[in-house]
């Protein structure tokens, strides 16, 4: 790959925002696709070959999730002027952790490891946002910013394509985590050397307009009163899909033993979600983002109720559609609200939403092995996660009639 910091003056700003964005993309598919969600799809494999319990499944991935919240928090108070080393960093921890996944068997590290693979996944996270977005706005494609959002779908789909094959040959899991491990290795190599490309510099850009640090804006009380429901409403995004993205595979399971389906419902989410990250791109960033996220707050509701009125390969397909479609759709239009409301001071604010999306993730899961382990079934969790979203798309909604855009 081509060092973009190197590329002349007078390359053209769309080749070089496409850079930027893939490179977003491919470390968003290691830090999230693989280093957070290929859990999901080796679940099933783990379950069946007795190295854990579906128990100890939920703390395993309430484990991760904690470590999501925990590094939110972190990057939330903790400002880092070196963003691309924190970038990195986190880069290098999610391929040594997924690696450690599959070289060392015991629960309490694995407990540890999890925790540790959430707090990289937030660092990479908010700093590969944070990074690209700004990259994107000071060469004038803000727009394109749903690419960088496309990561974790395609290393979803990645890993669940994968996975498949690995059942069928008679993987054990650790083999898997193994594999993952080394293909995070691989992608994490191609863009490396991607992050030091810096537009304003390049670009000759005043610092004034290359979002340079400069004086926090006060806020009035109704500014404080939307960010704080901005941030809960957000969060609750978090608690609304995992109960379904991290037991989709045992649920499909259940409902359709012996078919070949469940080994194909992860691979949709994900496509899916890549899907619908792109696809944002072609809404206009000028456009009430709170009225988009209402809509794909609703359009996960109904995926979550589909799978439960329509337990099928169909419904379950279906279900992971409405499900995927608008997965990091949300994180797009959710971050564009943190620019609008805090503009050049807005990195704080997005760590912050996303550790309200990491308490969020954090309550799934305990939740969910509870009201199986009371009532035998997913569907209480999955009533509970449809009806959640519902109040999220309610209070976004309310904040378009309570503190309007200026025209």
């Amino acid at each position: 790959m081509t060092h973009p910091a190197a590329t002349p003056p007078g390359a053209s700003l769309d080749a070089l925002a496409w850079k930027v964005c893939l490179s977003g993309m491919i470390a968003l598919s290691v830090a999230m696709g693989i280093g957070r969600f290929a859990f999901t799809p080796l679940l099933p494999m783990m379950l069946h070959e007795g190295s854990l319990s579906l128990q100890m499944g939920g703390w395993l991935a309430t484990a991760n999730y904690l470590g999501y919240f925990a590094g939110a928090m972190l990057c939330a108070f903790h400002r880092s002027k070196r963003g691309v080393a924190m970038l990195r960093a986190g880069l290098v921890v999610t391929i040594l952790l997924t690696l450690g996944m599959g070289v060392l068997h015991q629960d309490w590290i694995w407990l540890w490891m999890r925790f540790l693979s959430g707090v990289a996944s937030a660092y990479v996270f908010v700093y590969t946002a944070g990074w690209c977005l700004q990259q994107l706005t000071q060469l004038g494609r803000p727009e394109l910013g749903g690419v960088i959002f496309c990561g974790p779908g395609l290393g979803i789909a990645l890993t669940g394509l994968l996975s498949g094959p690995m059942i069928a040959a008679g993987w054990l899991a650790a083999g898997g985590w193994i594999a993952f491990g080394v293909i995070a290795l691989g992608l994490t190599a191609l863009v490396w050397k991607s992050f030091s490309f810096d537009a304003g510099r390049g670009l000759n850009v005043h610092p004034h307009d290359s979002g340079a640090a400069q004086a926090p804006v006060p806020e009035s009380a109704s500014q404080k009163r939307e960010v704080l429901i901005q941030v809960i409403a957000y969060g609750i995004a978090g608690f609304g899909y995992i109960i379904t993205a991290t037991f989709l595979p045992v649920i499909a399971r259940q409902a359709l033993p012996g078919s070949v389906w469940p080994d194909y419902f992860w691979p949709i989410f994900g496509l899916s979600v890549a899907a619908g990250a792109f696809s944002a791109t072609r809404l206009s960033v000028l456009g009430d983002q709170r009225l988009l996220l209402t809509g794909a707050y609703l359009m996960q509701a109904a995926g979550v109720l589909v799978s439960i009125l329509f337990p099928t390969a169909p419904g379950f397909a279906l279900s992971c559609l409405l499900l995927g479609l608008p997965f990091t759709a949300i994180t797009l239009f959710g971050m564009r609200e943190a620019r609008r409301l805090r503009r050049e001071q807005a990195s704080s604010l997005m760590a912050l939403m996303t550790a309200a999306y990491g308490i969020g993730q954090i309550a799934g899961p305990p939740l969910a092995t509870a009201l199986v382990h009371g009532s035998g079934s997913f569907t209480p969790s999955l009533c509970v996660a449809a009806v959640t979203l519902a109040i999220g798309a309610a209070l976004y909604y309310r904040l378009t009639i309570t503190h309007r855009l200026p025209r």
